[in-house]
């Protein structure tokens, strides 16, 4: 057996021609029932007619588009809000340049999830080993906990201001969370998520309430450039960005809600329009709040002074109006409640893959005691936590943001890793100029892990140098590679002949999958990676203990 120049195992020809997934659970097999529509099981693309076209991508899509929405949570409204109350509209550049990182990121998980028919845990327990699975899989649950928490927040912060007590909002915001997840059907859930969907286009109104100015809107979407000069503040503000609309858990939750509804590689195309309508949804819906916020708030007292999205209800009710601020309450509700429930399945997915349990929508109650008591543990501790009296809710929306920094890179990493498997996609794995995107990605994420990790542990430090400091490592890390690249291509092993169409390609069983081989420069760079990683968690847990002792 050899090994191409990623260090990756070539696989021998592989003939599986079923086009369905090996998948470990029978439910995940069958037709597909989406909220919009129905797909037999046995119907087979090209489908020629746009109408017949339209209707299968309406019956397919959910995946995507819960998956980036539901990144627009609680955390995302207040981010967006933050960076048009302090900064105006001049960070709009950020979203327009994050809307290709998302897609490539979701792209390659759209492939996993329909060739392989496994969800991403187990893929790195079985290609990367215990340690590795055991240190994503708890790593993801501490951050998926702790963000749930912050959904929550959100559910008090909204219906606090329209005049509702926490100790009655939070316990139903939770009871609805778990009654619509456990209903036993798929599609019902589906439906339930959409109906928040829409929900989000409340983001329009609220726009037509701030009266934008148009040109200084189109200018901000294409120059980058920020209010005031760069500073500190703006750095660690466009991290947050970065951290809030790119998210390990969205990586875990598509996979495994794309095997849940039974998506094969035959509707690989469908699925990817759909991740791509996605993308541009949570975009627009960022943009909106970002636009709203600056435009409420331009040349008034409160501009440069956001401190919550409690107090962005009541600026917006001083400047805009009640109804203005009554909208953003509905729609700061609406995301945390779509956010909790996609961040929560997703935990309990990787439960389910973990332990090797059964973890469907399509079983109820009575059949998926571990997958939904696992949901609902999650949300009532979750909830549990908001309610004690004096808990330190700032210092858990600080976590969340520093660990999300340390995971996001390793999760992209073995996302990419994953990808140029030839034994797990087969015809389907990474092409060259993919490889050279997913590469710069992941550099990015990692220089912006760095910042914001050493920001947290030295908030005084000086984030400009830090920026360019990390920035030429990383250009020197790029270029190093680029030219390791270049000498291993000479010596590449040939490509992997397959005898079935690319469309009829599906992973065979994990237990007939040979280990792979890794290259000294892979064994190099996960032995970094974990180096960096337990420092880093490390000195964030040690942050956390001196904040939570107010050092």
């Amino acid at each position: 057996m050899s090994t191409d120049d990623h260090g990756v195992d070539s696989a021998p020809v592989n003939e599986v021609a079923t086009g369905i997934p090996p998948v470990l659970d029978p439910a995940h097999v069958g037709d597909i029932r989406g909220a919009l529509g129905t797909i037999r099981q046995h119907d087979m693309p090209p489908r020629r007619p746009r109408r017949r076209q339209l209707l299968a991508l309406l019956a397919i899509m959910g995946p995507g588009l819960i998956v980036m929405v539901g990144d627009n949570d609680a955390g995302g409204v207040s981010t967006y809000t933050q960076a048009g109350q302090n900064f105006g509209t001049s960070l709009l550049w950020t979203l327009l340049l994050l809307v290709p990182v998302v897609i490539v990121n979701q792209e390659m998980v759209v492939r996993l999830g329909a060739v392989t028919g496994v969800g991403h845990a187990r893929l790195i327990f079985e290609r990367f080993g215990r340690f590795w699975g055991l240190f994503s899989v708890g790593d993801l649950f501490i951050l998926n906990f702790l963000t749930i928490v912050t959904e929550f927040i959100g559910v008090d912060l909204s219906l606090g201001y329209l005049g509702v007590s926490k100790y009655i909002s939070v316990p139903l915001a939770a009871v609805l969370l778990v009654a619509m997840t456990a209903t036993g059907s798929f599609q019902r859930w589906e439906r339930f998520m959409y109906a928040f969907i829409v929900g989000n286009f409340l983001v329009i109104p609220l726009i037509v309430y701030a009266h934008p100015h148009g040109g200084s809107i189109a200018h901000d979407f294409v120059v980058p450039h920020v209010t005031g000069g760069v500073n500190s503040t703006a750095v660690l503000l466009i991290i947050a960005i970065v951290g809030t609309t790119v998210a390990p858990w969205q990586l875990f939750f598509q996979q495994s809600n794309i095997i849940d509804k039974r998506i094969t590689p035959r509707w690989i195309n469908y699925e990817r329009a759909d991740t791509v309508i996605g993308s541009i949804v949570v975009v627009v819906g960022a943009a909106a709040l970002m636009i709203a916020s600056a435009s409420a708030f331009h040349s008034t007292a409160l501009f440069g002074h956001f401190t919550d999205a409690r107090g962005v209800a009541v600026g917006l009710d001083h400047y805009l109006g009640r109804a203005a601020a009554t909208i953003f309450a509905v729609i700061l509700l609406n995301a945390s409640i779509i956010g909790a429930a996609a961040v929560t399945l997703s935990t309990s997915y990787a439960f389910g893959d973990s332990f090797g349990t059964s973890h469907s929508l399509h079983r109820s109650w009575k059949d998926e005691k571990f997958f939904y008591g696992t949901f609902a543990g999650l949300v009532a501790l979750a909830a549990g936590i908001v309610l004690i009296p004096g808990a330190p809710l700032g210092l858990v929306t600080t976590s969340v943001q520093a660990l999300a920094g340390v995971l996001l890179p390793s999760a992209t990493a073995f996302l990419v890793m994953l990808c140029n498997d030839h034994h797990v996609l087969g015809p389907w794995v990474n092409k060259p100029w993919l490889n050279a995107v997913a590469t710069l990605i992941v550099g990015t994420l990692l220089m912006l892990s760095g910042i914001l990790v050493v920001t947290t542990i030295f908030p005084h430090i000086n984030v400009t140098i830090l920026l360019i400091a990390l920035g030429s490592v990383f250009a020197l890390a790029v270029t190093g590679m680029g030219v390791a690249s270049l000498r291993s291509g000479r010596s590449k092993a040939p490509t992997p002949v397959y005898r079935v169409p690319r469309e009829m390609w599906t992973m065979p069983p994990l237990a007939l999958l040979e280990k792979p081989e890794w290259s000294r420069g892979r064994k190099l760079g996960m032995t970094a990676m974990r180096g960096y990683l337990m420092v880093a968690v490390l000195l964030l847990l040690v942050k956390a203990i001196q904040l939570g002792l107010g050092k």
